[in-house]
């Protein structure tokens, strides 16, 4: 039941040995050390190296009082060093062998010494620095290794059971003497008449390991008068062993100075043994176990943490958190000593070096120090880990699920829902391809793919139904199939044995599409390498191509609508613009990005006679297929009042009643504006519709003052207009409130940012004068129109990103005009009278030779002849008569009346009455419009082919 110490020592043999090798180290002839204090007015000699048994008797007690080395150095807490002179004065009368002289040190202690360490020396002058400090350093060890702290008043280190009973003892210091009571010789074993009542009788019976405990307890609690309590091995005199507690306190003489102990004393040997069982069984347990001292030094380790942590004479005596390789020092020590402090058990995860394995520190604190268990978590981390990842993948594939369900939700057309199918279906199986069949007819077109080459999807498109294919056994049984391996797929496809290769792909799965119970097509998921499918991905699989058949579903009936709209969108707007010489156009319409793809936006450019043009543009409110049949309406209205030659503000008064026929529920915006390159002037009347921008030819811009008129539906005519001079190299530019407002931007930010636009574009291609240059220029060609159409995309691309929702379409309309040239225009005053027709003849021969159209003669003298004798007859001045050369030749004859000829059928008795159907025979357009002074009628006659 011996105490061991690393190697097996006990703690007389390890102080016996440290000892040792304090003398060899130095030289010595001899160490020893002695414990006690100024209490118990005595220090005892507890080990020694060196010595012979006689010399070691001479020092085996020293008084407090005397003076030599080691009662002085334990006095004065301090170094000392005494010669021997061999008389008996300077060692007290005790001998020193062959030694010249005696060195001591001080065993160090929180407050007092807890004894003396002695080298007997063989040089004079006793021990140089060096050898202080190794000596000093050597004590300070001692002082760890000693088990001298005591025991806290009214407690014990060991839990109690049954004991043999409690003796008394007094221990008197005066006399030097130890008295039991019949109990107490009991529990010691002994009788009175041996043991004797000395205290070196007493000493003699207690185990050497235990002595320096005992007697080290003793003088600390006899200096600071407080109890104390010990527990220590005796030896009976059957040569048996037994532990025993004393109890005890001091107590003082008249003058407060210690004289006496008293206490009790019990046998503990059977508590002693269950200890030790229990330490047997700690020894075996399958978690480590380490012991840690108040010195905060391991003082135990069982077999398992020696098996974690390495041999036991490894560890003993270390700190716990330089042993416990693996761990943060820092966090290990801070941990130790806060459960220390606190009183309260703590943990902690450390993964050890010596087997990178997760281990649980349990920090429980005692009495005496610290337990720490390390257990093994490693297996039950690694379960939790492996449980975490799969409720990780779990949670993602949750994640992944519901964002392809608010994607395929957001999706409109079968691309967006293949697209959201390939960003979240293949990532969410590490799939590397995609391809989507639907059933056309009885064949599988391909509607999307990503992963595959071009060659394999033209191969695979448009194979009948009835192919024996796994896409189409898949769609058949309504179930899918997985294919894991390329040996798998040659097995039961052997008649495709090429397709893998071709594809580039080595597993699959094959799902059918089935939307409200019918199939509508397939989808094949692929891998580039082999792939096990789980019955949980199997699962997912079945459940991924329901959501896809249903938004697929959906989207090929938004696909069906959005081309019936595209295809009456295009039905209600012109087709193309019209190529005419005194305008140069560029359009755009785009739909709002929600809904259905048409609306009620239009734009047109009509050519008018006398090679004017009308620009128009309409926003009916609203979205859809309603508003889109009103916006065609009221364009099939205005080409029919602009074929009228109606001004621009007696047309918005009709198109006004057309609205307002139409219901209180329909109103629209529109402008019309009509531009005349004989005199560069444009009117403009606007019903509700945003004022147009003018860029000047120095690249200014200004949004023109058109008069306010109320919108369609809501007016009351007349509608006002305003005129303005277009010069050559202007642009105008018509637009809707879709290109300049929005839910995040008022109309005048609006403006401002078309008006920024504008600035900044390019100028102007260079003009080329002359009427019938017009037309090889470039400008009013492709060129002209090319640069009008990159405007026009400019103006789209940086006013309506694409990013941005709008719920409103949007139409612009940009017009470069082009003036006649003043040598393409003629005009003659005509008086009304007969002999006005001759005169209008002669200029016309005369005009006709100065432009080399000499062929058009006969033809526009007869034209000419037969409309200024109609307003010689049947109207009245003044008249006028003027021709212009342009893409045809008009010949237009003015005058005062506001009466409109019209061709009526005239009898084989008429006289008169087939002048107009004349006119409608030899010219290729005719018609009469209205002017300010009455009005005009003009014909139109193509020019010769060489000016085509």
């Amino acid at each position: 039941m011996s105490v061991e110490l690393a190697g097996g020592l006990s703690h007389c043999d390890a102080l016996t040995l440290r000892l040792g090798g304090v003398v060899g180290a130095l030289g010595m002839t001899g160490a020893m050390m002695h414990v006690g204090g100024a209490g118990i007015g005595h220090l005892y000699l507890a080990a020694s190296s060196g010595l012979g048994t006689s010399l070691a008797e001479h020092w085996k007690e020293i008084g407090w009082e005397e003076q030599v080395p080691p009662a002085l150095a334990a006095r004065d807490n301090a170094y000392v060093w005494m010669p021997d002179t061999g008389t008996p004065g300077p060692m007290g009368g005790r001998p020193c062998g062959a030694a010249t002289g005696m060195a001591a040190v001080p065993i160090p202690a929180p407050e007092r010494p807890l004894g003396v360490l002695s080298v007997f020396t063989a040089a004079p002058g006793g021990l140089d620095a060096e050898e202080r400090s190794l000596l000093a350093a050597t004590a300070e060890r001692i002082s760890e290794d000693l088990p001298w702290a005591p025991a806290a008043p009214g407690t014990s280190t060991t839990a109690r059971g049954k004991t043999s009973g409690i003796g008394a003892w007094e221990w008197d210091f005066a006399g030097g003497t130890v008295e039991w009571d019949r109990r107490a010789l009991t529990v010691l074993g002994v009788d009175a008449d041996t043991v004797g009542s000395t205290v070196e009788s007493w000493m003699d019976i207690v185990h050497p390991d235990d002595l320096t405990k005992v007697i080290a307890t003793s003088e600390q609690a006899i200096r600071t008068r407080r109890a104390f309590g010990v527990e220590y091995r005796v030896r009976r005199s059957d040569g048996s062993l037994r532990w025993v507690e004393a109890r005890g306190h001091a107590l003082p003489d008249d003058s407060g100075r210690p004289c006496r102990v008293i206490g009790t004393l019990r046998d503990i040997t059977d508590d002693r043994l269950a200890e030790h069982l229990v330490g047997r069984a700690l020894q075996h347990i399958g978690d480590g176990l380490l012991t840690v001292g108040t010195n905060w030094r391991i003082a135990f380790a069982n077999t398992a943490a020696e098996h974690l942590l390495g041999p036991s004479g490894e560890l003993i005596g270390q700190v716990p958190w330089k042993a416990l390789s693996g761990t943060d020092p820092r966090r290990l020590e801070a941990a130790c000593r806060r459960a220390v402090l606190e009183g309260r058990p703590t943990g902690l995860d450390a993964r050890l070096t010596a087997r990178r394995r997760w281990h649980h520190l349990r920090l429980v604190p005692i009495p005496d120090g610290l337990i720490i268990y390390v257990t093994d978590v490693h297996d039950a981390r690694q379960r939790e880990a492996d449980r975490f990842a799969a409720e990780h993948a779990a949670a993602e594939r949750t994640a992944r699920i519901g964002e392809l369900t608010g994607a395929l939700a957001a999706a409109v057309t079968t691309t967006d829902v293949i697209d959201a199918v390939a960003d979240h279906v293949l990532p969410l199986f590490g799939a590397v391809g995609l391809n989507v069949f639907t059933q056309e007819a009885e064949r599988l077109v391909v509607v999307g793919a990503v992963g595959y080459p071009q060659a394999f999807l033209d191969r695979v498109n448009g194979l009948p139904v009835q192919a024996s294919t796994p896409v189409n056994q898949s769609l058949r049984s309504r179930s899918p199939i997985f294919v894991s391996s390329q040996e798998e797929f040659l097995r039961r496809y052997p008649e495709l044995a090429d397709l893998p290769a071709e594809g580039e792909k080595q597993a699959w799965a094959f799902l059918p599409l089935i939307a409200s119970g019918q199939p509508i097509g397939a989808c094949v998921v692929s891998f580039d390498r082999p792939q096990a499918f789980t019955s949980e991905e199997r699962t997912l699989f079945t459940a991924v191509s329901g959501l896809f058949a249903q938004a697929l579903a959906r989207a090929r009936l938004y696909d069906t609508e959005h081309t019936r709209a595209q295809t009456l969108q295009r039905g209600l707007l012109p087709r193309a613009l019209p190529d005419l010489p005194a305008m140069t156009a560029a359009a755009r319409y785009l739909p709002a990005t929600a809904g259905l793809e048409i609306g009620g936006d239009w734009y047109d450019v009509i050519p008018l006679s006398g090679e004017r043009v009308a620009l128009v543009i309409g926003d009916v409110m609203g979205h859809g297929l309603s508003e889109a049949a009103t916006m065609g309406r009221l364009r099939t209205a205005v080409h029919t009042l602009a074929d009228l030659d109606l001004p621009p503000g007696e047309l918005l008064s009709h198109l006004n009643d057309t609205v307002s026929s139409l219901g209180d529920e329909f109103y629209a915006t529109c402008l019309y504006a009509v531009y005349d390159p004989t005199s560069a002037v444009c009117t403009v009347a606007s019903a509700g519709h945003p004022a147009p921008a003018m860029v000047l030819p120095d690249g200014a811009v200004r949004f023109l003052d058109v008069p306010v008129n109320p919108p369609l539906g809501a007016g009351i005519p007349p509608f006002e207009a305003g005129t303005l001079e277009l010069s050559d190299g202007s642009l105008l530019v018509l637009y809707t409130d879709g290109l300049v407002e929005s839910s995040v931007l008022d109309i005048d930010q609006g403006r401002a940012r078309l008006a920024q636009q504008l600035a900044h574009a390019s100028p102007l291609p260079p003009q080329h004068p002359g009427g019938t240059a017009l037309r090889t220029s470039g400008l009013s060609g492709p060129s002209g129109t090319g640069w009008l159409e990159r405007l026009c995309d400019t103006l789209i691309h940086h006013l309506l990103p694409a990013q941005q929702q709008t719920i409103d379409d949007t139409a612009l309309l940009i017009a470069a005009p082009h003036p006649l040239a003043p040598g393409d225009i003629a005009s003659w005053p005509l008086p009304v009278e007969p002999e006005a027709a001759g005169q209008a003849r002669g200029h016309v021969r005369d005009q006709l030779a100065n432009w080399g159209l000499e062929e058009l003669t006969d033809t526009t003298e007869l034209l000419v002849s037969e409309l200024v004798g109609n307003v010689v007859r049947h109207a009245e001045g003044p008249t006028a008569l003027r021709m212009l050369r342009s893409r045809t030749l008009v010949c237009e004859v003015s005058d005062g009346s506001s009466s409109t000829p019209r061709i009526r059928r005239a009898v084989d008795t008429d006289e008169g009455g087939r002048g107009l159907q004349l006119v409608a025979t030899l010219a290729q357009r005719w018609g009469a419009r209205y002017t300010a002074t009455g009005k005009c009628i003009w014909t139109e006659q193509p020019l010769p082919a060489r000016y085509g």
